[in-house]
């Protein structure tokens, strides 16, 4: 075998497993720490599109403005909401936690192990 069909060959490889491989994007949601139902159910679509059709992590955040922030208890309560309404479709990869003057938790897509599980 020559050089030049070697090359090919590990050439053609490479390019094989990168159509293969699959890039995961990290979506971004914000919220208000006194956000309403139906605002809250608009930016609970947006997640379940986000995290089954398009298989990206999203994180979820809530930014707390002027006094807002001594209420952080009602951050926590949304995030936690938003977490337990995704519970079907996502796993929470990391809690609740403040950042700055923003709280935020991190969601990505149930494997399909997790699925068959329940």
């Amino acid at each position: 075998m020559d050089y030049g069909k070697y090359r090919f060959e590990q050439q053609k490889k490479l390019k094989e497993s990168r159509k293969k491989s699959n890039t995961v994007s990290v979506k971004e949601i914000r919220l208000s720490p006194t956000i309403e139902g139906n605002d809250f159910e608009t930016k609970l679509k947006h997640v379940r599109k986000f995290v089954s059709k398009e298989g990206a992590k999203v994180r979820v955040s809530i930014r707390f403005r002027g006094r807002a922030i001594t209420h952080k208890e009602l951050g926590q309560q949304v995030l936690e909401k938003m977490a337990e309404a995704t519970s079907d479709i996502a796993n929470v990869i990391s809690k609740p936690k403040m950042e700055g003057r923003s709280m935020f938790l991190m969601l990505a897509p149930k494997s399909d192990k997790d699925k068959k599980k329940k």
